[in-house]
């Protein structure tokens, strides 16, 4: 079947629109068996639903208290460029001006991944039957890879003044401030570089991140676990031999 694939799209060149399209539709007799049992528009369907469910899933159980700060996974520490900030506080004794300035970068995005789903909406809907034939035959996180690639610059652009606003009503910079001016002035005496991040873009980049591991997860939930296919949509598709 496989091979078919290429073969069919070879002998497509040269054709009509609507020669194609017809083509196509009466390839589903042969790609999915007798009778047409998974049509495109039902592989187009399954993969807008898979990703509804996941996008639904990451922002519902991002976007809430302790959502990032308690998850291993999406907790969001100090910057990596930063970690040196970081040492020298706790050896001053300012253990717990660290610990708040951590759980106000979490809060931050907590707060901003709340945004996401009208966007995820509409990256989703705009999908193709092309696009949906190639990522159902993909890698176990396709479907979530192609919806990086269509969202993350908007969701930067949503996300950005979001998490602007948190780290101003948290008085994030309270906190930076002080753990920067004594790692800077620690640095000064030995000659070492000083730091300044931007914290508005590191948090911003994090939540995203954040936000695709759980539709990845979900993703992958759905393609090797028949429990997770909790509609018969999902479970026709991602079931089918042309899934595997």
């Amino acid at each position: 079947m496989r091979k078919f694939i290429p073969l069919l799209a070879i002998l497509l060149m040269g054709c009509s629109q609507q020669e194609i399209q017809r083509t196509l539709e009466g390839a589903n007799e042969v790609l999915y068996g007798e009778g047409g049992s998974l049509t495109t528009s039902e592989v187009a369907s399954g993969l807008k639903e898979a990703l509804v469910k996941g996008t639904d899933y990451a922002v519902d159980f991002s976007g809430v208290k302790d959502g990032f700060y308690k998850n291993p996974r999406l907790f969001i520490p100090f910057p990596e460029e930063a970690e040196k900030v970081k040492e020298t506080a706790l050896k001053l004794g300012l253990t717990s001006q660290v610990n708040k300035f951590e759980e106000t970068l979490n809060r931050a995005a907590e707060q901003a991944v709340k945004e996401a789903k009208p966007i995820f909406v509409n990256a989703i809907t705009s999908m193709t039957v092309e696009d949906a034939f190639g990522l159902l035959k993909g890698g176990d996180n396709a479907a979530t890879e192609y919806l990086r690639r269509k969202t993350s610059a908007e969701l930067f652009n949503k996300f950005e003044p979001k998490v602007s606003q948190a780290v101003n009503q948290v008085e994030l910079t309270k906190y930076w401030n002080p753990l920067a001016n004594a790692y800077n002035s620690a640095t000064q005496l030995t000659g070492g570089e000083t730091i300044d991040p931007d914290l508005t873009e590191y948090v911003t980049n994090r939540s995203i991140d954040g936000l695709f591991k759980l539709i990845a997860d979900e993703e992958k939930q759905i393609r090797e676990n028949p429990a997770a296919r909790v509609t018969d949509l999902l479970k026709k598709v991602f079931g089918s031999e042309a899934a595997k």
